[in-house]
């Protein structure tokens, strides 16, 4: 999933740079939205690991 939200990340900054705001803007959204998703998934993953080893 982190891989995915740095590849729409890279398709944002190639689209600003050549003057696709939209989507420039729609990319940037999803990467941000992917890499939430990603950190919540991470946070839990963790705490889970460390209840199952108490």
């Amino acid at each position: 999933m982190l891989y995915w939200a740095l590849l729409f990340f890279v398709v944002a900054i190639v689209a600003a740079v050549f003057g696709f705001g939209g989507i420039a803007s729609a990319s940037a959204g999803i990467a941000q939205i992917l890499f939430f998703i990603f950190l919540v998934l991470f946070v839990v993953t963790i705490i889970m690991k460390l209840v199952r080893r108490a």
